[in-house]
Order: structure tokens, then C-alpha cells, then sequence
């Protein structure tokens, strides 16, 4: 009867003490016969080389000439700003990633008496994106629930981001909470500092239910000071509210609400009921607010 072989995990402990000596092991022809062959190791594919939009430099944002002298490429000040914006909210709420001008209910919109400058308007501020947020000019879009006003706001930051642009797309509600979020020290996030200095930087800022949160002093605090902070550096603000214009001094003050005007015009404002119940979800993919 053969020995009992020995619990895996324990063969040290089975084998009896003695010492080691050289024992004699097949040829490597013979090693090489039996072996099973190992898996294949994954190819690790090259990380792609930077590329330079205005193809002038190599990449890395800087040009060398022949005396080793590096100048910054007109490409790297686009770089920066690219990498101050991460870490803030710059992409479309799943809802409004459909969002178009050819599909409702901005058609429907668009062919309304009431509505149809109102198209006109955003189109063309989404037809001059660039020349739009270079000059640091925004829009204001004001409306009951559900007159359209953040689709029409979703076009504007969609065609920002087309356009390669960096944007910070936030709620009000959601942007004060993640303010908040700074003050908790946690490891690994942002302090509000870091977030405050990259929110201030993008090109274009998307604050979306302006007025919807209560006011207090904490709140005013925050909206003035990345407000008035966009409105010194001549950069871009979208806002959708509910609220008319006096409303939204009576609530925010006339500090802030001067200052939306002066970067956004005056505020566009979209008559009409409440376009969910009356358009289909299923015909709309997204929402109508």
C-alpha cells in the first residue's frame, strides 16, 4: 500500500530531515519535450504619442530650436486649461446626451410662435461657441417647470464641449454639495481651493435651477465669489432658473444678480405649460426641463 500523500499546504512539514545533496535531473531536450506550454504574456500596447492641435510642436507643448532654446507652443495654454478642469462635473447628465436641434422637443420649439426666436438665439450662440466664450459671454434662460429651458441650455454646453472646449455642468443643488464636500478633508479629494480654482477656469460654466437652493448667508457667499470671480476674468456663465429677474435679486441679491447680467445679457425667457405632459417620454429620449 503506497504512503498517504501529505495535505497541500503542508509539504515541508511531511518530508523527513536530511540533508540536501545534488540529485542528477533530466537533460533540458527532455525538460523541453514534457514542459506544457505557458500562456502568452499580454501585449502591452504603446501609449499613444501626444499630439499638437496646431501641429507646431511634438506634443509636449514647447519648441525647441536649433540653440536648445524652448519656447511655449501656442498648443500648451489649452493643455493647462484642460488640466485645471479636471475633477469638476464636464459631461452631459445622461438624460440630455440625445439633445439636438433636430429632435423634440426642440423642433417643437422651434416651429412655436411663442418659442421660436427663442431657438434662434441659442442656435446662434451654439453656431459662434468659440468667438462666444473667448469673449466671455454667457446666457441666462428663464422658465417655468418644464418650458424647456435646460435643453435648451444642454445645447449650448454640448456644443462647448464639441467644440473641445472645457465646461462645468452643475445643478445648483448638486455643485453647494459638492462644495461641502471639500470642507470633510477626506483623503484623495479635492480641497476647496483646488476645486474652487478649477471651477473658475473652465470656459464655460453651467449652472443649472439657479435660485432652487435656500438662501443663506453660506450659499450667497459661494455664488458670489465664483460669480464675481468669472465675471473679473471675462469668463463664460450659463444659468436656467425658474425665477424672473426680480425674483432672483429678491433671493440672491443685487451684487450677484447684476453681475449674471452683465456677463449674460438679459435674461431669455420661455413662455408656455409644462412640455412633459403634453410630449411623450418615449418619442423625447431625454427630458424638457
Amino acid at each position: 500500500m503506497s504512503a498517504p500523500r501529505p495535505a497541500r499546504g503542508r509539504l515541508e512539514s511531511a518530508l523527513p530531515e536530511m540533508p540536501l545533496k545534488a540529485v542528477p535531473g533530466p537533460s533540458d531536450e527532455a525538460v523541453g519535450a514534457a514542459a506544457e506550454p505557458s500562456e502568452a504574456r499580454p501585449v502591452r500596447e504603446p501609449k499613444p504619442r501626444a499630439v499638437c492641435p496646431l501641429a507646431v510642436c511634438d506634443g509636449g507643448g514647447w519648441i525647441v530650436d536649433d540653440n536648445d532654446v524652448a519656447t511655449p507652443c501656442e498648443c500648451r495654454a489649452g493643455k493647462i486649461e484642460k488640466a485645471r478642469a479636471k475633477g469638476v462635473s464636464a459631461t452631459l447628465p445622461k438624460r440630455y446626451r440625445g439633445v439636438s436641434f433636430d429632435r423634440p422637443p426642440v423642433t417643437e420649439m422651434a416651429r412655436g410662435a411663442a418659442t421660436r426666436s427663442k431657438v434662434a438665439e441659442v442656435r446662434g450662440f451654439c453656431d459662434q461657441i468659440d468667438a462666444r466664450l473667448d469673449e466671455g459671454r454667457g446666457l441666462w434662460i428663464q422658465g417655468g417647470t418644464g418650458t424647456g429651458k435646460t435643453t435648451l441650455a444642454m445645447l449650448v454646453s454640448k456644443a462647448a464641449l464639441d467644440a473641445g472646449r472645457t465646461a462645468a455642468i452643475y445643478s445648483l443643488p448638486g455643485l453647494l454639495a459638492r462644495i461641502r464636500r471639500t470642507f470633510d478633508g477626506e483623503a484623495g479629494e479635492d480641497t476647496y481651493f483646488t476645486f474652487f480654482n478649477r471651477l473658475i477656469s473652465v470656459d464655460l460654466l453651467h449652472l443649472d435651477d439657479l435660485g432652487a437652493e435656500n438662501r443663506t448667508e453660506w450659499v450667497l457667499e459661494q455664488l458670489y465669489a465664483i460669480i464675481d470671480r468669472r465675471y473679473s476674468d471675462q469668463r463664460s456663465i450659463l444659468v436656467t432658473t425658474n425665477l424672473s429677474e426680480r425674483e432672483l435679486r429678491e433671493q440672491l441679491g443685487e451684487r450677484i444678480t447684476s453681475r449674471l447680467v452683465e456677463v449674460c445679457g438679459d435674461p431669455l425667457e420661455l413662455p408656455g405649460d409644462d412640455r412633459r405632459v403634453q410630449i411623450s417620454p418615449g418619442v423625447l429620449g431625454y427630458g424638457s426641463d
